[in-house]
């Protein structure tokens, strides 16, 4: 009968071979439980100055937004109604139509459901968490000031405080929904209190029409050209 001789060398080689195997099925089981985050492009609306950098807004090309520059243009907290006063009768280089941010109820992102309302940590559904989280960078339990990504120094005045949201607590007429930029929690509270406001538009300034008005106002100047060249001709 033959006999089959396996040394200490072969049996070593073997189980090291197989821990290898083991350990890079580990690192990719662990590579693969890891969330890939994708920073929001940004991109730069309403400058000041002509052909600038001084942009009065930024455009989110992945929500489909574009928020105001500064996060506290009004300069101070007030109730909601006058928060939401204030971001509709807003007018920037003749673009209106801004509002505060809506709050999507339901919201399966937040870590907090009840029958009535979802909120808590990580509410991305919302267009504020989605700017907190996703935007800026910021982590749950920490305030935006302190950590953020590079989209965080495009904007100025960010006020480590709640802010307003234009979405009203459905259950009562009361409470509205803010969202707490020192520790990215989204809640409801009584309409009364102060928050800040961040103002909002809906979709691309860029693509916003040049008011009825500009456009009358050029056509009459076109008209007035061509009545003189004519009349120079005659």
């Amino acid at each position: 009968m033959d006999h089959i001789t396996i040394n200490d060398k072969d049996i070593q080689g073997s189980r090291t071979m197989d821990t290898c195997k083991l350990l890079t099925a580990t690192v990719l089981v662990a590579a693969l439980s890891i969330p890939i985050l994708t920073q929001a492009a940004l991109v730069g609306r309403l400058a000041a100055t002509e052909g600038g950098t001084d942009y009065q807004a930024y455009y989110d090309t992945e929500a489909d937004l574009t928020w105001l520059a500064d996060a506290n243009a009004a300069g101070v907290a007030m109730n909601w109604a006058d928060a939401n006063g204030w971001a509709a009768a807003l007018t920037v280089d003749g673009v209106d139509g801004w509002r505060l941010a809506d709050t999507l109820q339901p919201d399966a992102s937040c870590n907090s459901q009840t029958s009535s309302a979802s909120y808590g940590y990580n509410c991305t559904g919302s267009e504020m968490g989605n700017l907190f989280y996703n935007v800026l960078g910021g982590n749950a339990l920490s305030s935006i000031t302190s950590i953020h990504n590079s989209n965080y120094d495009l904007f100025s005045n960010v006020q480590s405080s709640r802010y307003w949201s234009a979405t009203g607590y459905a259950p009562g007429s009361n409470p509205a929904f803010d969202f707490t930029m020192y520790n990215g929690n989204q809640n409801y509270r009584d309409k009364l209190d102060s928050s800040y406001a961040w103002a909002v538009r809906s979709g691309d300034v860029s693509a916003v029409p040049v008011p009825a008005a500009i456009w009358l106002f050029g056509s009459g100047l076109i008209g007035l050209i061509g009545f003189a060249n004519q009349k120079s001709h005659s």
